[in-house]
């Protein structure tokens, strides 16, 4: 599991059959300093999680499948919980 920030939605007109209905998010994992850590990732996100929200994600491919409930599909991963409390800040910005 990684921290991320919420930065974004995505939504396609074409997508794998498992794809439909569900909601996927930009992720931008953070590293344990609170700054970004590598490049945003989409994932699933069956919570709810709304704008800038700190998130917890999965990249098991395994327990997105089972959300979605096709083991053919390509998503990879999953947010699992809405952090709720305190986080780690960036630094200033300049």
């Amino acid at each position: 599991m990684q921290l991320a920030r919420i930065d974004g939605s995505a939504i396609a007109s074409a997508c794998y059959p498992s794809m439909r209905g569900v909601c996927t998010v930009i992720c931008q994992p953070l590293g344990a300093d609170g700054r970004d850590d590598g490049p945003p990732v989409l994932a699933v996100d069956p919570l709810g999680a709304g704008m800038h929200q700190h998130v917890l994600f999965t990249a098991d491919g395994g327990a997105v499948r089972g959300v979605v409930r096709d083991e053919r599909s390509p998503l990879r991963n999953l947010v699992v919980a809405i952090v709720d409390g305190p986080t780690p800040a960036a630094p200033a910005q300049r």
